[in-house]
């Protein structure tokens, strides 16, 4: 009888549907790609804290530092919650219709033993994709530095982290339409550094100038401490792109090549326009070159060939430096660039993408049945509904939040400072 019992439950195991994805599912993963994952999301929060805090809080005057630091620091705290909560089930969850997944995954409830498509467990995935999710927002607070309600921006981040990018990271990332349409996005040049970027601009644009824009000067008061930043961000890319391989592979060797000379060639090439321009280069023309050409590498960091990531690298810093003049012509106050930093790379990115991929280029090739005009009509199919979908979702939440909490402060805060007027702290206590 014992050995009867014993049989069926043999043939029942044989019988049943061997899935990574069936839920309990004793699934082994790779244990190297997954050390490499949780490295690489370790670096990627890096990123934000303390990278973006030292980047962003260099550059506003000294009586503003605390509050760009706070910023990031709660924007990183309530966005990582919501992540865990409903953020990753959106973003991740099961398709829905091609535009948002499903509930399956709220509170991370039901995670699978490994995520399907790839050799690492999917809580692994989620902490990864969950610094990603931090990044974005935080990216956007050098939009408003100096003059935006501490209040406001928690809100409006947390709600934006929802309503913007989590939809879009699922279309591109998730297995949602875009991506059956053929868009690429490696690393995030679309959803990133499109969203971010162009929702900066908008709601710079709502918020208006800082008091004495673009009239006074509103000089860095600590390029060193933007140099460190920059330092930061520029190491922890590697994890932003070469762990978007999601293994420790070749793809994500090559992601890390591309990206250091990217980043290294922009920043030369933004220090000799500098030169040429202005007879001087200077450290946050550096700092800012290298980022412009990290944010441009990102989309194609792992599809396109080292030399080509040179051409990225230079095109970024040109592209990207007259974009920073531009937008100031226009007279929008976007205070440290974001859009023509992180929106402008990331489309621009995003669309050299269509041509570089060609293994004529060096790059891994088109899809079956992709041509290079039909990738690069994706790649701005890609651009036009992120950067479309960005901004009219960040008008309606940028309004709707200002009903309730205020974007700006008060002029008399402004002009003391939101370091001790909004958090009643200073950063720095020289001569005590």
């Amino acid at each position: 009888m014992t050995r009867f019992v014993s049989a069926l439950l043999l043939a029942a195991l044989i019988a049943a549907p061997a899935s990574a994805q069936d839920v309990g599912a004793i699934v082994a993963n790779d244990t190297g790609d997954t050390a490499w994952i949780l490295t690489a999301s370790a670096l990627v929060l890096l990123m934000t804290l303390p990278g973006l805090a030292l980047f962003y809080g260099g550059l506003v005057r000294s009586r503003n530092f605390l509050s760009v630091a706070l910023q990031t620091g709660a924007v990183a705290s309530i966005v990582s919650v919501l992540w865990i909560v409903v953020g990753y089930t959106f973003a991740f969850g099961d398709v829905s219709s091609g535009w948002v997944g499903n509930g399956r995954a709220w509170m991370l409830i039901e995670l699978t033993n490994v995520r399907l498509g790839t050799t690492i467990p999917e809580s692994t995935f989620v902490l990864f994709q969950m610094t990603f999710a931090i990044i974005a927002p935080a990216l956007m607070i050098g939009a408003w530095v100096d003059r935006a309600r501490f209040s406001w921006v928690v809100v409006f981040c947390a709600l934006w982290s929802l309503v913007v990018y989590a939809p879009v990271a699922h279309w591109i990332w998730g297995g949602g339409w875009l991506a059956s349409s053929g868009t690429l996005d490696f690393a995030g040049g679309l959803v990133v550094h499109t969203t971010a970027g162009v929702s900066a601009l908008v709601v710079a644009v709502m918020m208006g100038a800082r008091r004495g824009f673009p009239d006074k000067p509103m000089l860095p008061h600590a390029p060193g401490l933007t140099m460190v930043g920059a330092a930061l961000l520029w190491v922890g890319w590697f994890g932003f792109n070469g762990g978007s391989a999601l293994a420790a592979t070749d793809d994500a060797s090559t992601a890390i090549i591309n990206t250091h000379v990217a980043a290294s060639t922009a920043a030369l090439v933004w220090l000799l326009i500098e030169r040429i321009g202005f007879g001087k280069t200077t450290m946050v023309g550096w700092a800012t070159g290298a980022i412009a050409g990290l944010a441009t590498i990102t989309p194609a960091a792992a599809f396109i060939s080292p030399g080509a990531a040179i051409l990225f690298g230079a095109l970024a810093a040109v592209v990207c430096y007259f974009a920073v003049l531009q937008i100031r012509k226009w007279g929008i106050d976007d205070s440290l660039d974001v859009f023509a930093v992180h929106g402008v790379g990331g489309i621009l990115g995003s669309l050299l993408l269509g041509l570089f991929v060609s293994s004529a280029l060096g790059g891994v090739g088109y899809a079956q049945g992709m041509t290079p005009g039909a990738q690069l009509g994706a790649q701005a199919l890609g651009v036009g509904v992120v950067a479309l979908w960005s901004a009219v979702m960040t008008a309606i939440l940028a309004l709707g939040i200002g009903i309730i909490a205020p974007m700006r402060v008060r002029k008399k805060d402004e002009i003391e400072g939101l370091d001790i007027t909004s958090h009643g702290e200073r950063a720095w206590h020289l001569g005590d």
